[in-house]
């Protein structure tokens, strides 16, 4: 029986015909780093830049990092060693960057000096994939810990914020005192609005939403960004016929169609034209989206419909090779001291909590676009609402009830029930959630508001709630609930129940919004 290794001579094949048909790329190289052969499969990876018509050496398309371990390994193979297979870095003629697997085998045939062999696996993909699977982990690690830090940090803001009102009752306008404490108030207002940056990027704000007619809400906007942008930019606007309606919060929206017209200023230092357009599409595959558009994270579009908001500028650009991480975090192209690199990732964040996507096209000299794609409401479509926390403060803010006040963090606390009893209502304490059970179980008196921190250590503030609503249903019907946090995660909702109404207060809070906010609870309870 012939052995399946005399084939070759059997077809009339020799072994430059199976290495050329061979699908996986092969090279044949000389001892001084010629190559001597490439296959068709090699020609093909390379998109036809190896060139034809003088000799080629191998390291001229290794990237110059890796040359050197490739230098290394072939002396090596050329001393009869064992390669372990080696990741090299190709760059062709035109910039493109490929990742290769190679294998390496020294080759003796009779009659013939010893050439090196090298298989070559395609792993640009692969490595891509891998790329953006620790791009995603490492901004969803950011997000966490940003969200955890704004958490924290809307505690102590609170706590700064509420004394600092504190104080200013007893030292008005025109104490001596009133100016440094105004100064202490205003900059942790400021870090606040940072607090609030950090947890729209993290995703973990609480947003408000409504059905909302984006041709509204961009007319009420546009005088504001006239103002914005200055005198020497154009600014157009072209609304959509019949345009959808989207789901989402009016103030954090507005919010990023005023910082993405600031960024359009800022390209536009000599002037120029900001537009801003809108339009009803449906996104049926990756086909329907211009191939320029990027992405960040690389996310893909899911199907259906959408409203598109194009902001675009004619300023000086991006460069290409940031513009992938303009999405990200702290990364900003302004000088040190002028601006926080939040800007976009804000705008990333409320756009992808809200549903939505963002994408972003541009040319060096031409200009910047924008494309927010928002999800067209379908009023069959269930979706969740948290009660308006928009403050109706009235011109009275003092009460007569009993509220039970629910706050692990002591500063938070203290503020708050000083806050509320110079308001003249009764506060009962308590600093948990077990603690709070308590409470309520020994005191036979009537209450009528509890208030309640969200996050807490053992029994949170939602589980708490439920469990009274539980163990003492009678009690609790005409109880109304306030619930306080520096965030709020979808296991909020899920954990107290969509069935129930609640009222959210978020941190940090002064005095007079937690006045008003159960000024309004109680109002509305007696209506």
């Amino acid at each position: 029986m012939p052995s399946i290794f005399s084939a070759s001579k059997a077809t009339g094949l020799d072994i430059n015909q199976f290495i050329e048909l061979s699908p996986i790329p092969i090279l044949r190289v000389a001892q001084d780093g010629e190559i001597i052969e490439a296959n068709g499969a090699f020609r093909q990876l390379m998109q036809g830049t190896v060139p034809e018509d003088r000799s080629v050496q191998l390291i001229e398309f290794v990237d110059k990092e890796d040359r050197p371990r490739l230098t290394d390994a072939l002396a090596r193979l050329w001393a009869n060693e064992a390669i372990p297979p080696l990741s090299l870095t190709l760059r062709l003629t035109n910039g493109e960057i490929l990742n290769a697997f190679t294998y390496m085998t020294l080759m003796h045939l009779e009659g013939h000096p010893p050439v090196a062999m090298l298989h070559l696996f395609d792993q640009t993909e692969q490595k891509n994939l891998e790329m953006r699977f620790a791009h995603s982990q490492k901004m969803q690690a950011i997000g966490q810990l940003a969200g955890g830090v704004a958490h924290d940090f809307n505690n102590l803001l609170t706590a700064m914020i509420g004394f600092c009102d504190l104080l200013l009752m007893r030292h008005p306008a025109g104490d001596p005192s009133f100016a440094d404490i105004m100064q202490i108030k205003q900059n942790a207002n400021r870090a606040a609005n940072l607090v609030r940056q950090l947890l729209a990027f993290s995703r973990r704000q609480t947003l408000q939403p409504k059905t909302i007619d984006l041709t509204d809400v961009l007319a009420e906007l546009s005088n504001l960004i006239r103002r914005l942008i200055g005198e020497n930019i154009q600014m157009k606007m072209v609304h959509g016929r019949d345009l959808g309606m989207v789901k989402a919060d009016q103030g954090q929206l507005e919010q990023v169609i005023i910082n993405l017209a600031v960024n359009a200023r800022d390209a536009m230092k000599d002037g120029g034209t900001l537009t801003i357009k809108t339009s009803n599409v449906i996104i049926q595959s990756l086909d329907d989206l211009p191939d320029e558009l990027l992405a960040p994270e690389d996310e893909t579009i899911a199907p259906g419909k959408y409203v598109l908001v194009e902001i675009d500028d004619t300023g000086t650009g991006i460069k290409p090779e940031i513009l992938k991480n303009i999405f990200e975090p702290f990364f900003s192209t302004k000088e040190v001291g002028s601006g926080t690199g939040l800007g976009l990732s804000t705008c990333y964040g409320i756009v992808k909590q809200s549903g939505g996507y963002i994408y972003v096209r541009s040319q060096i000299g031409v200009g910047t676009s924008f494309c927010l794609y928002l999800k067209h409401f379908e009023p069959e479509l269930k979706a969740v609402t948290i009660e308006p926390s928009e403050e109706k403060t009235a011109a009275d803010l003092t009460g007569a009830a009993t509220i039970l006040l629910v706050e692990d963090e002591t500063p938070v606390r203290i503020f708050a029930a000083r806050a509320l009893r110079n308001k003249g209502y009764e506060v009962l304490e308590a600093d948990s959630g077990e603690s709070a059970l308590e409470v309520f179980r020994d005191y036979t008196d009537h209450i009528d508001i509890i208030i309640s921190d969200v996050v807490m250590p053992g029994i949170n503030g939602p589980k708490m709630v439920n469990q009274l609503y539980a163990d003492f249903a009678e009690r609790m019907k005409d109880i109304q609930v306030v619930f306080i946090s520096g965030y709020a995660e979808d296991a909020f909702v899920d954990s107290f129940g969509e069935e129930r109404q609640f009222n959210f207060l978020p941190k940090p809070f002064t005095l007079k919004q937690l006045a008003g906010k159960v000024k309004d609870v109680l109002d509305a309870a007696r209506d």
